[in-house]
């Protein structure tokens, strides 16, 4: 006699609610293809599908009202204008699993060392050129490259010591790092704001058990900036501020967060005073000494102008010079985060390490050589082409979101001046539910993890990441300042 087959116990979990038209796209982190819920995030949305699709935009709503009154904004290019604006969060938050973490960890402790590495010898004796290495070219022509920002870090401290790396979740799986950034990377504030502002707003998802708080940037920092200390520091317990240039920064409430969270005070450039012997600063009216300038305006703003305070900037450098006052990041770290130096820094880590790469990054052509060039000349349209010097995805080229008419564009320009452009190949990377009009619907996102290099070793941030997704349904572009948003992101014990 056949045995009956239970049909019921052979059936895939019932597809949410909130879930019923959901195309999940080739790398959907939280959406298997057949539209089932990935585990890990099996609960979260059980919880947000108990409130249904109405009650999550009457939470996001809730979230926006929040983040406005909050004065969380950054400054985005729209329709070719830079218009403040409150900085969207997504309520569906993005996980991260223990795996996934470790294997970032482990390459960008690896990356950091290797980049600091490469800062000290280039502002040193280079001697990554003379072993034919690199080829000095390169470095030279490299917008970011400051040979006035030599001296600046005196004592052997790290010149990068808040690190900003851009990682993509590949559709083989594998996370790559799509930028490094060396000079003032942004986001461990609003990183805190995304924590602090869903708690307030999601209470189905807040407080959720095992989850990470991101609260502890501010010990994090403080400590690797303490590390920073100057060699002729005139303090026993040497004094932090974070340098701004005010509310005009389009990043001015992140820096108000982190120096609340470290519970130092901002001062702006006009603020300061002083001589090789010594900085101090003037706020309110009191008056105080400053050992570590925790950086957050431009290199050019203080080496090469137009200056924010030219009496300032001939301060900050001469006292930097003489050891009594330590900016960081350094000024000229640009050269470590040119595009196409990115290309270079898996032969980095063999050079200066002596060490296979730990994290994959993406194929890079470096137009200013003749024979990349040539090799790629034809393909433009097919590939990624950016600025050597860009940030903010400012100067991106998408080969195939480009109309006729746009590839032409793209192409003369390369020809004018193929020095200053790389070219990459397409990377289609991970996408993840999203709150939209119509509903939920998978949009890209990536991740920007945070390291800090200090005289004790590297640490990467294990609280804290920011995850920022595209808001258009076929957008590459996750850049704050190019409209995109971010997600909370929850990271494992």
């Amino acid at each position: 006699m056949a045995h009956k087959v239970d049909v019921m116990s052979e059936l895939a979990p019932p597809v949410p609610a909130l879930l019923t038209d959901y195309q999940p796209g080739p790398l959907d982190e939280a959406v298997e293809p057949d539209g089932t819920v990935r585990p890990g995030y099996t609960e979260i949305i059980g919880a947000l599908d108990s409130v249904g699709l109405d009650g999550l935009r009457a939470a996001a709503d809730r979230l926006d009202r929040i983040r406005v009154k909050e004065g969380i904004s950054f400054t985005a290019d729209i329709d070719g204008e830079l218009v403040e604006q409150p900085f969207p969060l997504d309520p569906i938050p993005r996980v991260l699993g223990p795996e996934d973490w470790a294997g970032i960890g482990d390459g960008l402790r690896q990356r950091t060392r290797a980049l600091n590495a490469f800062l000290a010898d280039v502002y040193g004796e280079s001697q990554i050129v003379a072993d034919g290495i690199m080829p000095a070219s390169v470095i030279e022509r490299c917008p970011g490259y400051l040979p006035a920002a030599r001296g600046l870090a005196p004592g052997g401290r790290p010149r990068a010591v808040v690190l900003g790396f851009d990682l993509l979740h590949s559709p083989s799986g594998q996370w790559v790092v799509l930028e490094d950034n060396l000079r003032v990377p942004s986001g461990l504030g609003y990183a805190v704001a995304n924590r602090r502002t869903a708690a307030a707003a999601l209470p189905m998802l807040h407080p959720w058990p095992g989850l990470r708080s991101p609260e502890s940037v501010g010990a994090a920092l403080l400590s690797a900036l303490l590390q920073s200390a100057p060699p002729n520091c005139r303090r026993s317990n040497p004094q932090v501020a974070v340098l701004s240039d005010g509310p005009d920064n389009s990043a001015w409430y992140e820096h108000r967060l982190l120096a609340d969270a470290m519970g130092v005070p901002v001062v702006q450039p006009g603020e300061l005073q002083g001589d090789a012997d010594g900085v101090s600063a003037t706020v309110d009216g009191r008056t105080f000494g400053v050992d570590v300038l925790y950086r957050r305006l431009g290199d050019d703003e203080i080496i090469d102008g137009p200056p924010v305070s030219e009496s300032a900037n001939a301060l900050l450098l001469a006292a930097s010079r003489a050891g009594t006052v330590s900016i960081v990041n350094t000024p000229g770290n640009g050269v470590g985060d040119d595009k196409a130096i990115y290309a270079f820094v898996n032969t980095m880590i063999d050079y200066y390490l002596g060490e296979k790469p730990l994290i994959g990054d993406v194929g890079t052509w470096v137009l200013a050589d003749p024979n990349q060039y040539e090799g790629v000349r034809e393909r433009l349209h097919e590939l990624v082409v950016k600025p050597v010097d860009g940030s903010g995805g400012a100067g991106v080229m998408i080969g195939p979101d480009l109309d006729d008419d746009e590839v032409a564009t793209m192409r003369a320009e390369v020809e004018a001046a193929p020095h200053l452009f790389i070219a990459q190949e397409v990377i289609r990377f991970s996408s993840h539910p999203t709150l939209t009009d119509q509903g939920l619907a998978p949009r890209h996102v990536d991740l920007r993890v945070f390291a800090l290099a200090g005289l004790d070793g590297t640490v990467v941030l294990p609280d804290i990441a920011l995850s920022r997704v595209a808001l258009e349904s076929k957008g590459l572009l996750v850049n704050s300042s190019r409209g995109g948003g971010s997600k909370d992101t929850w990271l494992p014990f």
